[in-house]
């Protein structure tokens, strides 16, 4: 896998494109689309947002200002098993949308702040030592 902090050529245009169509699939789909429904009432402001991380992300503009982990962490059902799926469809949609150059370097990063974020679900479910919170 490509190094996540690499830097590799997209427009904002593209990168409008690929979250644009990937909340196509998101809406769609039977296990991610109940967890989204519950929180994103207006899309094209949600997928606005998010693409403003990413140009932030990738691009380093200073077009984001949120914290992706507490929104996640406070969303309440948002599992540590979602993101292996979120990202697998996000990986389907970067090869369909982007050159195989731009996929690997946006999947790269994609995968390293998922398995961020996921740690932060993980520890909003767990206890001191790692015991699951059954409650």
């Amino acid at each position: 896998m490509a190094n996540p902090l690499a830097r590799f050529e997209i427009t904002e245009a593209e990168i409008d494109r690929v979250v644009a169509r990937f909340y196509e699939r998101v809406r769609e789909h039977a296990m991610l689309g109940p967890v989204f429904a519950v929180h994103v009432t207006d899309w094209p402001t949600h997928e606005d947002k998010v693409a403003r991380f990413w140009k932030n992300a990738i691009l380093r503009k200073p077009v984001y200002d949120g914290s992706p982990m507490q929104v996640h962490r406070a969303a309440g059902n948002v599992r540590p098993g979602m993101f292996s799926t979120w990202l697998a469809e996000f990986d389907k949609v970067l090869r369909e949308e982007l050159s195989p150059e731009q996929a690997e370097g946006w999947s790269a990063l994609a995968h390293r702040i998922g398995m961020s974020l996921r740690q932060g679900v993980v520890e909003r479910e767990t206890l001191p030592g790692g015991i699951p919170k059954l409650k």
